[in-house]
């Protein structure tokens, strides 16, 4: 049972995606960092016990990145609705989440057991974006300063574009 743990926690992040995304929409601000607080809970403690409990498995493997991507493109999908961020840099996040699904979707597809790792300039992008999500809220919440979103905002949209650049040219050398 314990080794389902991990999966299960990750499943519990994909559920809360639908509930971030009504929370920004709408402008729940609070409840919203309730939200984005147990869903970083959840993704730190799923990969810990992954890794204690030596749990780690192909659906795991899977099922933790789409959370994320769930999450994040939701939010930002969510912020852009309501006018809290600028349509192009959400266009941007959710249009590179595509990309990285079709390539790994492909990759899946010609069941060449090739696996499509995340790669470090991804993982920064996921940061930032996260970052920036959280920022936002902070400030519409309790009055963060701008300069602080701004750049962030400057940061995340330089990552994501690089990030999606480099995920489309590691999978144009896998093919």
């Amino acid at each position: 049972m314990r080794r389902k743990i991990p999966n299960l926690l990750s499943l519990l992040r994909l559920a809360a995606a639908p509930l971030l995304f009504f929370l920004l929409w709408r402008g729940y601000w609070g409840w919203a960092l309730w939200t984005i607080a147990l869903a970083a809970l959840t993704d730190a403690l799923d990969g810990f016990l992954a890794r204690r409990f030596d749990a780690q498995s192909r659906g795991g493997e899977v099922l933790d990145p789409i959370a994320d991507k769930a999450l994040l493109s939701g939010g930002f999908l969510a912020l852009a609705f309501n006018g809290r961020i600028e349509p192009w840099l959400a266009a941007l996040v959710v249009g590179r989440d595509a990309l990285i699904l079709s390539f790994a979707l492909v990759a899946l597809l010609r069941a060449s057991g090739k696996r499509f790792p995340p790669s470090g300039w991804g993982k920064a992008s996921t940061v930032f974006q996260a970052l920036l999500v959280i920022a936002l809220v902070l400030k519409l919440a309790a009055a963060m300063p701008g300069p602080v979103v701004t750049i962030l905002k400057w940061g995340t949209a330089a990552l994501t574009a690089w990030s999606g650049i480099d995920y489309a040219r590691r999978a144009i050398g896998q093919s």
